[in-house]
C-alpha cells in the first residue's frame, strides 16, 4: 500500500504542481502590488526622461492585462453560446423525433380506419362507394377479375372506340404557316411576336422534339407555347415542374400497390390521346430547370433520340393485365411522334443549370424582348395533320440542304474552336443543324442567318463552361475569324454573344 501510494502520488503530485503553477502564474501576472513595489523601489533613481519609459512600460503591461481579460471573457462567452447551440439542437432533434412518432401513429390510425371502412363497405381498395353499383358490370367485362388500373386511359379507349383518323386536307406552305400562326396569336390572343421569332420556333420544331424557350421573365416564353396549342385546336398540356421532381414518375405516374391503380398524370393522358389521332400535341414543361432536367426527363431524352420511331417505347408497368388499355402492350406505351415537348427556362438563383446532355438534344430559343404591336389579319385556329406538317419539314430538308460551302466553313470553325478553346461540337450538333437550317430557309430565312443563330445557341453556349478570363484575349481573334470566313458582320448572333461574354471578365 505504501508503494502504491508513493507510486500514484508521483503522478498526482505533478498534476497538483501544474495546477498550482498555473494559479501562481496567473496570480503573479495580476499582482498589482508587485508592480507598484518595483516602481517604488526604483523611484528615487529615475530622472525626468526615464519616467517616460516607466509610463510606457506601465501602459504596455495594462494593455496586455486587458487583452488577457478580454480573451478570457471572449472564450467563456463563446463556449456558453456553443453549449447553448448544442442543447437547442438536441432539443430540436428530440422534438422532431416526437413529431415523427406522432406522424407514424396518425398514419397507422388512418390506415386502420381506411381498412375498416373498406371492409365495412365490401369494396376493393381504391373503389369508391358510388362505383359499387357499377363494379359488377366491370367485373363481367374484365375476364381476369383484376379490375381497371388505368381509369383515365380506359375512358379514352371508350371515347375513341371506332375512331378514324381525320384528313384535314392541309395545303399550306411553311411561310404561310409562319404568317398564319403569327397573325392568329396577335388577332385572337393579343400576343405579338416578330416574324423572325415564329420562323425560329417552327424551325426548332422541325429539328427536335424538345424545344427550350429561355430568357428573362415577362417576354412571353410560356405564352408562345400556349398560343401554339391554341392555334392547333389542342390546348397545350401544362406540366408545372416542381423542385421535388426526381424521376420519371413525375411525368408518367406510378402504380399504387395499395389501391391497385396507376396514378396517371395529365402528361400520360395527353400522350395516350395523341396516339389515337394524327393531330399535333404539345406538352409545356413550365420552369423545367427548377429541378434537374436529367432527373425526370433522362429517359425521354434517350427515347426521342432514337432514329426509329417504332423504338420510342416506355415501360409503365412490369406485368400486363388483360384489362389494360389497348395501346399499352405488355405494360409498355409507344411515345407518339405527333407530340412536342416545350420547356421554359428562367436563369436565376432559384434554378439549376441545364447540362450539355440536355442542350445537345434540344433546340434553345432566346426570348429576351417583347414583340411590337401590329395590325394583324384575323386568322382562326387551324386543323393540322401531323403527317402533313412532318411531310413539309422533310420536303424543306430535302429541298434546302446546307450548302457545301457553308459546311466547309463550319468545319474550319470547328477546327478553330478546337485549337483555341479546346471545345468540339461533334456530329450530333451538325446533324441537328442540317434539319434546323433548311426549314429556317424554307420559312423565309437566310441560310447564313440560320447557321449563325444555331451556332450561337448550340456551340458558343459551351464557352460558359470555360474560365472566361483565360479566353478573353482569344475572343477578338475569333470574331475576326468569323468575319473573314463568313463575311463581315454576317455572324451577328455569334459576335454579339462573344462580346457579351467578354464583358463578363
Amino acid at each position: 500500500m505504501r508503494f502504491l501510494y508513493e507510486f500514484l502520488s508521483q503522478f498526482f503530485k505533478g498534476i497538483e504542481l501544474a495546477i498550482v503553477g498555473i494559479f501562481n502564474g496567473i496570480k503573479q501576472i495580476f499582482n498589482i502590488k508587485g508592480y507598484a513595489k518595483v516602481v517604488e523601489f526604483y523611484r528615487e533613481d529615475f530622472n525626468g526622461p526615464e519616467w517616460v519609459f516607466v509610463l510606457i512600460a506601465i501602459i504596455l503591461i495594462a494593455l496586455l492585462l486587458g487583452l488577457i481579460i478580454f480573451l478570457a471573457v471572449f472564450l467563456i462567452r463563446k463556449y456558453i453560446r456553443f453549449r447553448k447551440t448544442i442543447v437547442e439542437q438536441e432539443e430540436l432533434l428530440n422534438e422532431v423525433s416526437d413529431l415523427n412518432n406522432e406522424v407514424s401513429s396518425l398514419l397507422k390510425e388512418k390506415e386502420d380506419i381506411l381498412a375498416m371502412k373498406v371492409s365495412h363497405l365490401g369494396l376493393k381498395p381504391g373503389e369508391s362507394e358510388t362505383e359499387e353499383s357499377s363494379s359488377d358490370a366491370k367485373d363481367d367485362a374484365v375476364a381476369d377479375g383484376e379490375g381497371i388500373r388505368f381509369p383515365k386511359l380506359h375512358l379514352l379507349d371508350e371515347e375513341f372506340e371506332g375512331y378514324k383518323v381525320v384528313n384535314y386536307g392541309n395545303t399550306f406552305s411553311l411561310p404561310e404557316l409562319v404568317d398564319n400562326f403569327r397573325n392568329f396569336a396577335a388577332s385572337q390572343l393579343k400576343l405579338y411576336y416578330k416574324e423572325e421569332m415564329i420562323r425560329l420556333f417552327i424551325s426548332a420544331l422541325a429539328s427536335t422534339k424538345l424545344v427550350i424557350l429561355q430568357g428573362i421573365s415577362g417576354t412571353g416564353k410560356t405564352s408562345l407555347a400556349y398560343a401554339w396549342g391554341k392555334f392547333l385546336k389542342h390546348d397545350s398540356c401544362v406540366a408545372s415542374v416542381q423542385p421535388s421532381w426526381r424521376d420519371r414518375t413525375e411525368l408518367f405516374g406510378y402504380f399504387n400497390e395499395f389501391t391497385k391503380k396507376f396514378n396517371e398524370t395529365e402528361v400520360l393522358k395527353e400522350m395516350y390521346l395523341a396516339g389515337y389521332t394524327d393531330d399535333v400535341y404539345t406538352v409545356i414543361l413550365d420552369e423545367m430547370n427548377i429541378s434537374r432536367v436529367e432527373y425526370y426527363f433522362a429517359e425521354m431524352l434517350s427515347i426521342l433520340e432514337m432514329p426509329n420511331k417504332d423504338e420510342w417505347i416506355v415501360e409503365l408497368v412490369s406485368a400486363p393485365w388483360k384489362s389494360d388499355p389497348k395501346h399499352i402492350v405488355d405494360g409498355k406505351l409507344r411515345i407518339p411522334p405527333n407530340m412536342w415537348y416545350i420547356g421554359t427556362i428562367n436563369n436565376d438563383d432559384s434554378t439549376f443549370m441545364v447540362t450539355d446532355k440536355v442542350y445537345d438534344r434540344a433546340m434553345p430559343i432566346d426570348i429576351n424582348d417583347k414583340g411590337q404591336v401590329f395590325e394583324p389579319k384575323d386568322i382562326p385556329a387551324q386543323d393540322i395533320n401531323y403527317t402533313y406538317l412532318d411531310q413539309k419539314f422533310q420536303e424543306a430538308i430535302a429541298a434546302n440542304p446546307v450548302t457545301q460551302d457553308t459546311l466547309d466553313k463550319i468545319e474550319k470553325m470547328d477546327d478553330y474552336v478546337i485549337q483555341h478553346f479546346r471545345i468540339a461540337f461533334g456530329n450530333r450538333i451538325v446533324a441537328h443543324m442540317k434539319k434546323f437550317v433548311p426549314v429556317y430557309v424554307a420559312c423565309g430565312g437566310d441560310e447564313v442567318d440560320g447557321v449563325d443563330y444555331f451556332l450561337a445557341r448550340k456551340v458558343l453556349r459551351k464557352f460558359e463552361q470555360l474560365n472566361v478570363s483565360y479566353i478573353r484575349d482569344e475572343i477578338d481573334g475569333y470574331i475576326d475569324f468569323l468575319d473573314q470566313t463568313f463575311g463581315k458582320g454576317k455572324m451577328k448572333e455569334c459576335e454579339e454573344y462573344l462580346l457579351r461574354l467578354k464583358k463578363l471578365t
